[in-house]
């Protein structure tokens, strides 16, 4: 089914590249956690892309949610549409994914005609892109909850089978939601160095 792909896209002038968001299940486009990321990347030069990946329709099915080939089809439109703006033509492009964003995320990153510079999983779940995992070949960074165990392990089990360059990072204290005090600004200062170093080369 065709759906139009709507959003918010910021590129700051002389920028580095874009990272689109994909957000994980039970949030959207408003997350307050994706829009403070995605304001640190904007004052680190970092264009950004919020946008749903399903419409409050398709969310209300919750097998939608856990669609992750359905999910990374959207983040795979959305990344064309990036490629095509006349702001962001010729910058490299960046996946941030959350929960079952990251899934979708890496899904996308692992399709052969889709150049991904960077990819960047916060209390994610990258397990999800199952056997894609080790076709991405873009330079992954995990970030995971200190207090979030079983995500952590899920992450480590995900990062085996990731034949591209990885890191996984565990926040101390962190749950599932990097709710606790600087949790959150850790994940953006991780998130910006690891694309920045990524777009530029450096």
């Amino acid at each position: 089914m065709d759906v139009e792909i709507s959003g918010q896209l910021v590129v700051p002038e002389h920028a580095l590249g874009v990272v689109v968001f994909a957000h994980g299940s039970g949030s959207s486009s408003l997350s307050p956690r994706n829009r403070f990321v995605a304001d640190a990347l904007n004052e680190a030069g970092l264009g950004t892309l919020l946008f749903d990946l399903l419409t409050p329709e398709e969310e209300a099915d919750r097998g939608n949610v856990f669609d992750i080939e359905l999910l990374a089809g959207r983040l795979l439109a959305a990344t064309a549409l990036v490629r095509e703006d006349p702001g962001a033509t010729g910058l490299p492009v960046g996946y941030f994914g959350a929960s079952t964003g990251a899934g979708a995320a890496l899904w996308a990153a692992a399709e052969p005609d889709n150049i991904v510079a960077a990819v960047v999983s916060r209390g994610g779940r990258p397990d999800l892109a199952g056997p894609r995992l080790a076709s991405v070949r873009a330079p992954t960074l995990l970030l995971v909850g200190g207090a979030d165990e079983p995500v952590i392990e899920l992450n480590e089990a995900a990062q085996r089978e990731l034949n591209a360059e990885s890191e996984l990072r565990i926040v101390p204290g962190a749950t599932h939601l990097f709710e606790e005090p600087g949790a959150l600004e850790t994940v953006a200062d991780l998130a910006r160095d690891w694309f920045t170093r990524h777009f530029t080369g450096r």
